[in-house]
């Protein structure tokens, strides 16, 4: 996965398509799978309903 994925540019505003790990902090991503958003830094797993 490229970083463009990661991001959107609207206008003079960056907005960022996926959520931050909250153990990890800002910058760490979460992986989306799709019953599943999971860190692949520390493990934490968050499950979809």
């Amino acid at each position: 996965m490229s970083k463009q994925e990661l991001y959107h540019i609207d206008g003079d505003k960056l907005e960022r398509q996926r959520t931050f790990c909250p153990k990890c902090g800002d910058g760490v991503f979460m992986a989306e799978h799709k019953d599943r958003k999971h860190c692949g830094k520390c493990g934490y797993t968050e499950f979809n309903k």
